[in-house]
Protein backbone atom coordinates (compact mmCIF):
# COMPACT_ATOMS: atom_id res chain seq x y z
CA UNK A 1 0.00 0.00 0.00
CA UNK A 2 3.08 2.75 0.81
CA UNK A 3 4.51 1.37 -2.29
CA UNK A 4 1.55 2.64 -4.09
CA UNK A 5 0.54 5.92 -2.19
CA UNK A 6 4.79 6.57 -2.92
CA UNK A 7 4.12 5.89 -6.62
CA UNK A 8 1.39 8.15 -6.43
CA UNK A 9 2.94 10.54 -4.59
CA UNK A 10 6.45 10.91 -7.33
CA UNK A 11 3.97 11.18 -10.18
CA UNK A 12 2.04 14.00 -8.46
CA UNK A 13 5.58 15.46 -8.28
CA UNK A 14 6.97 14.90 -11.65
CA UNK A 15 3.35 16.06 -13.40
CA UNK A 16 3.92 19.30 -11.09
CA UNK A 17 7.57 19.41 -11.98
CA UNK A 18 6.94 19.08 -15.93
CA UNK A 19 3.94 21.48 -15.88
CA UNK A 20 5.83 24.57 -14.00
CA UNK A 21 8.50 23.79 -16.42
CA UNK A 22 6.17 24.15 -19.66
CA UNK A 23 4.71 27.32 -17.89
CA UNK A 24 8.56 28.67 -17.26
CA UNK A 25 9.62 27.49 -21.00
CA UNK A 26 6.56 29.04 -22.33
CA UNK A 27 7.09 32.55 -19.89
CA UNK A 28 10.62 32.72 -21.61
CA UNK A 29 9.43 32.07 -25.39
CA UNK A 30 6.36 35.00 -24.46
CA UNK A 31 9.20 37.04 -22.97
CA UNK A 32 11.58 36.19 -25.28
CA UNK A 33 8.90 37.46 -28.40
CA UNK A 34 8.07 40.14 -26.18
CA UNK A 35 10.91 41.77 -26.40
CA UNK A 36 12.25 40.87 -29.83
CA UNK A 37 8.62 42.78 -30.50
CA UNK A 38 9.80 45.37 -28.67
CA UNK A 39 13.15 45.63 -30.00
CA UNK A 40 11.40 45.60 -33.65
CA UNK A 41 8.89 48.60 -32.58
CA UNK A 42 11.71 51.16 -31.32
CA UNK A 43 14.23 50.37 -33.07
CA UNK A 44 15.99 53.63 -34.48
CA UNK A 45 16.68 53.53 -37.93
CA UNK A 46 19.77 54.06 -39.78
CA UNK A 47 20.79 56.34 -41.93
CA UNK A 48 22.71 56.20 -44.90
CA UNK A 49 24.41 59.90 -45.06
CA UNK A 50 25.64 60.58 -48.69
CA UNK A 51 27.00 63.53 -50.10
CA UNK A 52 28.51 64.73 -53.37
CA UNK A 53 31.13 67.30 -54.00
CA UNK A 54 29.90 70.28 -56.29
CA UNK A 55 26.82 68.54 -57.55
CA UNK A 56 24.25 70.68 -59.92
CA UNK A 57 20.42 69.74 -59.70
CA UNK A 58 21.08 68.93 -63.30
CA UNK A 59 19.81 65.37 -63.19
CA UNK A 60 17.03 63.65 -64.68
CA UNK A 61 14.61 63.32 -61.94
CA UNK A 62 14.92 67.27 -62.03
CA UNK A 63 13.79 67.68 -65.59
CA UNK A 64 16.92 67.42 -67.50
CA UNK A 65 17.43 64.75 -69.66
CA UNK A 66 21.30 65.19 -70.45
CA UNK A 67 23.34 63.59 -67.94
CA UNK A 68 23.33 59.56 -67.29
CA UNK A 69 22.45 59.13 -63.33
CA UNK A 70 20.48 56.35 -63.71
CA UNK A 71 21.16 55.37 -59.68
CA UNK A 72 20.35 58.55 -58.35
CA UNK A 73 17.23 58.67 -60.50
CA UNK A 74 16.51 55.32 -58.89
CA UNK A 75 17.03 56.71 -55.67
CA UNK A 76 14.92 59.85 -56.05
CA UNK A 77 12.19 57.16 -57.69
CA UNK A 78 11.86 56.35 -53.88
CA UNK A 79 12.29 59.81 -52.28
CA UNK A 80 10.77 62.91 -51.37
CA UNK A 81 12.60 65.20 -53.34
CA UNK A 82 13.05 68.74 -53.11
CA UNK A 83 13.37 70.67 -56.02
CA UNK A 84 13.82 74.41 -54.53
CA UNK A 85 16.86 73.33 -52.04
CA UNK A 86 19.40 75.57 -50.87
CA UNK A 87 23.05 75.47 -49.38
CA UNK A 88 24.10 78.21 -46.63
CA UNK A 89 27.04 79.12 -47.92
CA UNK A 90 28.49 78.13 -51.46
CA UNK A 91 31.87 76.73 -50.42
CA UNK A 92 32.81 73.43 -49.23
CA UNK A 93 34.53 73.82 -45.62
CA UNK A 94 31.70 76.13 -44.88
CA UNK A 95 29.03 74.60 -46.71
CA UNK A 96 29.50 71.49 -44.30
CA UNK A 97 30.36 72.80 -40.83
CA UNK A 98 26.98 75.02 -41.38
CA UNK A 99 24.86 71.79 -42.81
CA UNK A 100 26.68 69.30 -39.93
CA UNK A 101 26.20 72.11 -37.26
CA UNK A 102 22.53 72.94 -38.09
CA UNK A 103 23.75 76.41 -37.98
CA UNK A 104 23.58 79.38 -39.81
CA UNK A 105 26.89 81.28 -41.07
CA UNK A 106 27.50 84.55 -39.72
CA UNK A 107 29.80 87.62 -40.26
CA UNK A 108 32.39 86.17 -39.09
CA UNK A 109 31.80 82.31 -38.98
CA UNK A 110 31.53 79.47 -41.91
CA UNK A 111 33.32 81.93 -44.14
CA UNK A 112 35.37 79.82 -46.49
CA UNK A 113 36.72 76.37 -47.83
CA UNK A 114 39.19 76.60 -44.86
CA UNK A 115 36.63 76.69 -42.24
CA UNK A 116 37.03 74.20 -39.27
CA UNK A 117 33.76 73.74 -37.38
CA UNK A 118 36.12 72.68 -34.45
CA UNK A 119 37.31 76.26 -34.39
CA UNK A 120 34.24 77.97 -35.73
CA UNK A 121 31.78 76.42 -33.70
CA UNK A 122 33.37 74.13 -31.00
CA UNK A 123 30.49 74.16 -28.61
CA UNK A 124 27.89 72.98 -30.99
CA UNK A 125 26.79 69.09 -30.74
CA UNK A 126 27.45 68.32 -34.53
CA UNK A 127 24.70 66.00 -36.35
CA UNK A 128 27.20 62.93 -36.14
CA UNK A 129 28.02 63.56 -32.42
CA UNK A 130 24.23 63.72 -31.83
CA UNK A 131 23.58 60.50 -33.42
CA UNK A 132 26.51 58.89 -31.32
CA UNK A 133 25.50 60.08 -28.11
CA UNK A 134 22.23 59.10 -28.57
CA UNK A 135 23.65 55.13 -29.61
CA UNK A 136 24.35 54.96 -32.57
CA UNK A 137 27.77 53.45 -34.35
CA UNK A 138 29.25 56.59 -36.62
CA UNK A 139 31.21 56.35 -39.37
CA UNK A 140 32.66 58.64 -41.38
CA UNK A 141 34.09 57.83 -45.39
CA UNK A 142 35.40 60.14 -47.56
CA UNK A 143 35.08 64.07 -48.27
CA UNK A 144 32.26 64.39 -45.51
CA UNK A 145 34.24 67.19 -43.48
CA UNK A 146 36.09 69.54 -45.72
CA UNK A 147 39.11 68.82 -43.54
CA UNK A 148 40.09 65.03 -42.32
CA UNK A 149 40.58 65.21 -38.63
CA UNK A 150 37.56 67.78 -37.88
CA UNK A 151 35.13 66.94 -35.52
CA UNK A 152 36.79 63.66 -35.06
CA UNK A 153 35.54 62.89 -31.92
CA UNK A 154 32.04 62.47 -33.46
CA UNK A 155 33.21 59.47 -35.09
CA UNK A 156 34.02 55.97 -34.22
CA UNK A 157 35.87 55.90 -37.24
CA UNK A 158 37.09 58.15 -40.10
CA UNK A 159 38.44 56.79 -43.53
CA UNK A 160 39.53 58.45 -46.64
CA UNK A 161 40.85 56.91 -49.79
CA UNK A 162 44.32 57.65 -51.13
CA UNK A 163 45.76 60.89 -50.85
CA UNK A 164 44.19 63.55 -52.92
CA UNK A 165 45.99 63.72 -56.00
CA UNK A 166 46.59 60.29 -56.25
CA UNK A 167 45.61 59.41 -60.20
CA UNK A 168 45.99 56.64 -62.69
CA UNK A 169 48.14 57.52 -65.25
CA UNK A 170 51.73 58.68 -65.09
CA UNK A 171 51.89 61.28 -67.24
CA UNK A 172 49.28 62.97 -64.93
CA UNK A 173 51.39 62.21 -62.22
CA UNK A 174 54.56 63.61 -63.86
CA UNK A 175 51.99 67.06 -64.82
CA UNK A 176 51.02 67.07 -61.08
CA UNK A 177 54.69 67.14 -59.73
CA UNK A 178 55.34 70.18 -62.04
CA UNK A 179 52.08 72.50 -61.47
CA UNK A 180 50.25 73.51 -58.43
CA UNK A 181 47.27 71.36 -59.59
CA UNK A 182 48.50 69.17 -62.59
CA UNK A 183 45.60 68.57 -65.47
CA UNK A 184 41.70 69.71 -65.03
CA UNK A 185 40.99 66.78 -66.47
CA UNK A 186 41.99 62.61 -67.52
CA UNK A 187 39.89 60.35 -69.20
CA UNK A 188 42.51 57.20 -68.21
CA UNK A 189 40.99 53.68 -69.33
CA UNK A 190 41.16 52.23 -65.84
CA UNK A 191 38.87 50.48 -63.68
CA UNK A 192 36.07 52.33 -61.40
CA UNK A 193 38.40 51.57 -58.18
CA UNK A 194 41.64 52.97 -59.85
CA UNK A 195 39.85 56.43 -58.52
CA UNK A 196 38.72 57.27 -54.78
CA UNK A 197 35.09 57.07 -55.62
CA UNK A 198 35.61 53.70 -56.70
CA UNK A 199 37.98 53.12 -53.26
CA UNK A 200 35.14 54.79 -51.81
CA UNK A 201 32.43 52.60 -52.88
CA UNK A 202 33.90 49.72 -51.66
CA UNK A 203 34.83 50.52 -48.51
CA UNK A 204 31.38 51.16 -47.81
CA UNK A 205 30.10 47.85 -49.13
CA UNK A 206 32.63 46.27 -46.44
CA UNK A 207 31.08 48.05 -43.90
CA UNK A 208 27.35 47.70 -44.21
CA UNK A 209 28.38 44.02 -44.34
CA UNK A 210 29.83 44.67 -41.07
CA UNK A 211 27.19 46.49 -39.65
CA UNK A 212 24.37 44.85 -40.91
CA UNK A 213 25.59 42.19 -37.57
CA UNK A 214 25.86 44.92 -34.99
CA UNK A 215 23.62 45.31 -31.95
CA UNK A 216 23.01 49.48 -32.76
CA UNK A 217 21.84 51.70 -35.70
CA UNK A 218 24.29 53.05 -37.48
CA UNK A 219 24.64 56.55 -38.99
CA UNK A 220 26.99 56.25 -42.15
CA UNK A 221 28.19 58.55 -43.79
CA UNK A 222 29.57 58.85 -47.80
CA UNK A 223 31.59 61.90 -49.21
CA UNK A 224 31.91 61.53 -52.75
CA UNK A 225 34.62 63.24 -54.60
CA UNK A 226 33.38 63.30 -57.85
CA UNK A 227 32.03 65.64 -60.02
CA UNK A 228 34.49 67.98 -57.98
CA UNK A 229 37.95 69.03 -60.01
CA UNK A 230 39.78 68.04 -61.52
CA UNK A 231 37.33 65.87 -63.88
CA UNK A 232 39.21 62.97 -63.99
CA UNK A 233 36.78 59.77 -64.52
CA UNK A 234 37.62 55.98 -66.01
CA UNK A 235 37.35 56.69 -69.83
CA UNK A 236 33.94 54.65 -70.13
CA UNK A 237 32.11 57.50 -68.70
CA UNK A 238 33.77 59.99 -71.16
CA UNK A 239 32.76 57.43 -73.78
CA UNK A 240 28.89 57.61 -72.85
CA UNK A 241 28.80 61.52 -74.03
CA UNK A 242 29.47 63.08 -77.76
CA UNK A 243 31.66 66.46 -77.36
CA UNK A 244 29.42 67.68 -80.16
CA UNK A 245 26.33 67.44 -78.94
CA UNK A 246 27.77 69.45 -76.08
CA UNK A 247 26.39 72.90 -75.95
CA UNK A 248 27.25 76.01 -73.58
CA UNK A 249 24.82 77.50 -71.57
CA UNK A 250 21.81 79.91 -72.33
CA UNK A 251 23.06 82.18 -69.93
CA UNK A 252 27.11 82.24 -70.95
CA UNK A 253 27.16 86.01 -71.20
CA UNK A 254 26.99 88.92 -68.26
CA UNK A 255 24.69 91.30 -68.69
CA UNK A 256 26.04 95.04 -67.78
CA UNK A 257 22.54 95.48 -65.12
CA UNK A 258 24.56 93.09 -62.71
CA UNK A 259 26.72 94.09 -60.59
CA UNK A 260 30.54 93.16 -61.15
CA UNK A 261 30.04 92.19 -57.30
CA UNK A 262 28.49 89.02 -58.44
CA UNK A 263 31.45 87.61 -60.50
CA UNK A 264 34.79 86.57 -59.37
CA UNK A 265 37.47 85.36 -61.70
CA UNK A 266 37.12 81.20 -60.36
CA UNK A 267 40.65 80.96 -59.55
CA UNK A 268 39.34 77.38 -57.97
CA UNK A 269 39.75 76.01 -61.65
CA UNK A 270 42.96 78.71 -63.07
CA UNK A 271 45.00 76.85 -60.54
CA UNK A 272 45.34 73.60 -63.66
CA UNK A 273 46.83 73.51 -66.53
CA UNK A 274 46.14 74.56 -69.49
CA UNK A 275 43.36 77.03 -67.93
CA UNK A 276 44.04 80.62 -69.19
CA UNK A 277 45.07 82.65 -66.29
CA UNK A 278 42.71 85.74 -67.02
CA UNK A 279 39.92 86.03 -69.30
CA UNK A 280 36.98 83.93 -70.63
CA UNK A 281 37.90 80.24 -71.44
CA UNK A 282 37.93 79.41 -75.26
CA UNK A 283 34.98 77.96 -76.75
CA UNK A 284 36.27 74.09 -77.25
CA UNK A 285 37.94 74.09 -73.54
CA UNK A 286 34.60 75.18 -72.23
CA UNK A 287 33.17 72.25 -73.65
CA UNK A 288 35.47 69.79 -72.75
CA UNK A 289 35.26 70.66 -69.31
CA UNK A 290 31.11 70.56 -69.46
CA UNK A 291 32.23 66.88 -70.96
CA UNK A 292 34.25 66.21 -67.78
CA UNK A 293 31.99 67.01 -65.41
CA UNK A 294 28.93 64.91 -66.90
CA UNK A 295 31.39 62.14 -66.95
CA UNK A 296 32.12 62.67 -63.42
CA UNK A 297 28.84 62.75 -62.12
CA UNK A 298 27.68 59.37 -63.75
CA UNK A 299 31.26 58.53 -62.49
CA UNK A 300 29.97 58.72 -59.04
CA UNK A 301 26.55 57.42 -60.07
CA UNK A 302 27.60 54.25 -60.79
CA UNK A 303 29.29 54.14 -57.22
CA UNK A 304 26.40 55.04 -55.31
CA UNK A 305 24.33 52.72 -57.06
CA UNK A 306 26.80 49.75 -55.73
CA UNK A 307 26.39 51.15 -52.64
CA UNK A 308 22.64 50.83 -52.65
CA UNK A 309 22.06 48.06 -54.44
CA UNK A 310 24.10 46.14 -51.58
CA UNK A 311 22.13 48.05 -48.79
CA UNK A 312 18.93 46.16 -50.62
CA UNK A 313 20.85 42.64 -50.89
CA UNK A 314 21.91 42.95 -47.15
CA UNK A 315 18.20 43.51 -45.96
CA UNK A 316 19.00 46.67 -44.52
CA UNK A 317 17.14 48.98 -46.76
CA UNK A 318 13.68 48.41 -45.45
CA UNK A 319 15.16 50.41 -42.02
CA UNK A 320 17.39 52.66 -43.66
CA UNK A 321 17.20 56.55 -44.04
CA UNK A 322 18.75 57.27 -47.19
CA UNK A 323 20.06 60.92 -47.68
CA UNK A 324 21.53 62.53 -50.60
CA UNK A 325 22.76 66.53 -50.73
CA UNK A 326 24.99 67.92 -52.35
CA UNK A 327 27.13 70.88 -50.72
CA UNK A 328 27.00 73.54 -52.83
CA UNK A 329 26.02 74.41 -56.65
CA UNK A 330 28.54 75.04 -59.37
CA UNK A 331 28.83 77.29 -62.28
CA UNK A 332 28.97 75.36 -65.38
CA UNK A 333 29.77 78.24 -67.81
CA UNK A 334 26.64 79.94 -66.37
CA UNK A 335 27.04 84.15 -66.13
CA UNK A 336 30.93 82.75 -67.89
CA UNK A 337 32.17 81.32 -64.33
CA UNK A 338 33.29 78.03 -62.95
CA UNK A 339 33.33 76.95 -59.59
CA UNK A 340 30.79 78.20 -57.04
CA UNK A 341 31.95 81.22 -54.81
CA UNK A 342 29.21 83.27 -56.36
CA UNK A 343 25.19 84.36 -55.50
CA UNK A 344 24.24 83.21 -58.35
CA UNK A 345 21.16 80.72 -58.45
CA UNK A 346 23.61 78.16 -59.87
CA UNK A 347 25.80 78.54 -57.22
CA UNK A 348 23.36 77.74 -54.27
CA UNK A 349 21.06 75.47 -55.45
CA UNK A 350 21.50 71.80 -54.45
CA UNK A 351 20.26 68.13 -55.14
CA UNK A 352 18.74 67.35 -52.32
CA UNK A 353 16.52 63.81 -51.55
CA UNK A 354 15.83 61.35 -48.67
CA UNK A 355 14.60 58.36 -49.26
CA UNK A 356 12.36 57.15 -46.11
CA UNK A 357 11.24 53.52 -45.71
CA UNK A 358 6.99 53.74 -45.64
CA UNK A 359 7.21 57.40 -46.23
CA UNK A 360 8.17 58.55 -49.30
CA UNK A 361 7.72 57.38 -52.92
CA UNK A 362 9.70 59.92 -55.12
CA UNK A 363 7.12 63.00 -54.56
CA UNK A 364 8.74 66.10 -55.64
CA UNK A 365 8.39 69.26 -53.08
CA UNK A 366 8.34 72.55 -54.39
CA UNK A 367 9.06 74.24 -50.56
CA UNK A 368 11.79 76.31 -50.09
CA UNK A 369 14.44 74.29 -48.21
CA UNK A 370 17.94 75.10 -46.80
CA UNK A 371 20.62 72.37 -45.73
CA UNK A 372 20.16 73.66 -42.13
CA UNK A 373 17.09 71.73 -41.97
CA UNK A 374 18.44 68.23 -42.41
CA UNK A 375 19.83 68.05 -38.85
CA UNK A 376 16.21 68.79 -36.95
CA UNK A 377 14.20 66.68 -39.55
CA UNK A 378 16.84 63.92 -38.91
CA UNK A 379 16.32 64.19 -35.49
CA UNK A 380 12.45 64.06 -35.98
CA UNK A 381 12.79 60.90 -37.57
CA UNK A 382 14.70 58.94 -35.56
CA UNK A 383 12.65 60.22 -32.65
CA UNK A 384 15.85 62.01 -30.86
CA UNK A 385 15.61 65.38 -28.97
CA UNK A 386 16.91 68.40 -31.06
CA UNK A 387 19.45 70.26 -29.69
CA UNK A 388 19.17 73.65 -28.88
CA UNK A 389 21.46 75.75 -30.95
CA UNK A 390 19.70 74.22 -33.73
CA UNK A 391 18.65 76.88 -36.53
CA UNK A 392 16.62 74.92 -39.16
CA UNK A 393 13.03 73.85 -38.97
CA UNK A 394 12.59 69.98 -39.48
CA UNK A 395 10.39 69.08 -43.43
CA UNK A 396 8.99 66.04 -42.37
CA UNK A 397 5.56 67.27 -42.44
CA UNK A 398 6.26 67.51 -46.07
CA UNK A 399 5.96 63.60 -46.30
CA UNK A 400 2.88 63.37 -43.89
CA UNK A 401 0.93 66.36 -45.51
CA UNK A 402 2.66 67.92 -48.01
CA UNK A 403 2.47 71.27 -46.32
CA UNK A 404 5.46 73.14 -43.93
CA UNK A 405 4.98 76.54 -42.78
CA UNK A 406 8.61 77.88 -43.75
CA UNK A 407 9.36 78.71 -47.15
CA UNK A 408 12.16 80.69 -47.34
CA UNK A 409 16.13 80.10 -47.73
CA UNK A 410 18.90 82.55 -46.67
CA UNK A 411 22.71 82.20 -48.06
CA UNK A 412 26.12 83.88 -47.70
CA UNK A 413 29.07 84.30 -49.08
CA UNK A 414 31.31 86.84 -48.03
CA UNK A 415 29.80 90.04 -48.00
CA UNK A 416 27.13 89.00 -50.42
CA UNK A 417 23.80 87.42 -48.68
CA UNK A 418 20.72 85.90 -50.51
CA UNK A 419 16.93 85.81 -49.83
CA UNK A 420 15.36 83.03 -51.37
CA UNK A 421 11.47 83.90 -51.36
CA UNK A 422 8.37 83.12 -53.64
CA UNK A 423 10.08 83.19 -56.98
CA UNK A 424 12.53 85.91 -56.13
CA UNK A 425 16.22 85.81 -55.42
CA UNK A 426 17.18 89.27 -53.67
CA UNK A 427 21.17 89.40 -53.16
CA UNK A 428 22.51 92.32 -50.70
CA UNK A 429 26.24 93.34 -50.49
CA UNK A 430 26.74 94.75 -46.99
CA UNK A 431 29.78 96.41 -45.17
CA UNK A 432 30.53 96.00 -41.27
CA UNK A 433 28.03 98.35 -39.99
CA UNK A 434 25.01 96.15 -42.11
CA UNK A 435 24.51 98.92 -45.08
CA UNK A 436 23.82 97.44 -48.10
CA UNK A 437 26.69 98.86 -51.19
CA UNK A 438 25.09 96.78 -54.12
CA UNK A 439 21.90 95.11 -54.78
CA UNK A 440 20.49 92.32 -56.63
CA UNK A 441 16.76 91.09 -57.27
CA UNK A 442 15.58 88.23 -59.76
CA UNK A 443 12.14 87.16 -60.71
CA UNK A 444 13.09 83.27 -61.41
CA UNK A 445 9.16 83.35 -62.95
CA UNK A 446 10.30 85.57 -65.89
CA UNK A 447 13.50 85.58 -65.63
CA UNK A 448 15.13 82.01 -64.59
CA UNK A 449 18.71 82.50 -66.09
CA UNK A 450 19.20 85.44 -63.94
CA UNK A 451 19.77 87.85 -67.11
CA UNK A 452 18.00 90.89 -65.84
CA UNK A 453 18.71 92.72 -62.26
CA UNK A 454 15.45 94.40 -61.00
CA UNK A 455 17.22 96.07 -58.15
CA UNK A 456 18.05 99.60 -59.38
CA UNK A 457 14.87 99.46 -61.47
CA UNK A 458 12.38 102.18 -60.20
CA UNK A 459 9.06 99.92 -60.32
CA UNK A 460 10.59 97.24 -57.73
CA UNK A 461 11.57 99.59 -55.39
CA UNK A 462 9.06 99.01 -52.87
CA UNK A 463 9.72 94.89 -53.80
CA UNK A 464 13.42 95.86 -53.03
CA UNK A 465 12.66 97.55 -49.33
CA UNK A 466 10.46 94.62 -48.83
CA UNK A 467 13.32 91.83 -49.33
CA UNK A 468 15.66 94.11 -47.55
CA UNK A 469 13.56 93.98 -44.48
CA UNK A 470 12.69 90.38 -44.54
CA UNK A 471 15.99 89.02 -45.24
CA UNK A 472 17.21 90.94 -41.85
CA UNK A 473 14.58 89.43 -40.55
CA UNK A 474 15.51 86.31 -41.39
CA UNK A 475 19.20 86.22 -40.74
CA UNK A 476 19.18 88.11 -37.32
CA UNK A 477 21.49 90.50 -36.34
CA UNK A 478 24.45 87.55 -36.36
CA UNK A 479 25.45 88.01 -39.50
CA UNK A 480 26.76 92.15 -38.94
CA UNK A 481 28.11 91.74 -35.69
CA UNK A 482 29.28 87.46 -34.88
Amino acid sequence: MWEKIESNYLYTAKMKTYITGAFLLFGVFLISCSERQQETEIRKPNILFIAVDDLRPELNFYGEGHIQSPHLDRLAGQSLVFDRAYCNVPVCGASRASLLTGARPTRNRFIDYKTLKDADYPDAESLPMHFKNNGYTTLSNGKVYHHAKDDSLAWDEIWHPDGKYTYATEEYREIRANTFRGMPMENADVPDSAYRDGKLALKAIRDLNKLRDGNKPFFLALGFYKPHLPFTAPKKYWDQYRREDIELPENYRQPETTPRKAYHNFGELRNYETIPEEGHLPEELAKELIHGYYACVSYTDAQIGMVLDELERLGLAENTIVVLWGDHGWNLGDHKLWCKHANFNSSLQVPMTIKVPGKTNGRHTDFITETIDLYPSLCELAGLEKPDHLEGDSFVSLMDTGEREKDYAVSKFHDGVTLVKGSFQYTEWTDDQGEAYERMLFDHKTDPLELDNLAEKEEYQSKVDELSMELRERWGESFLTN
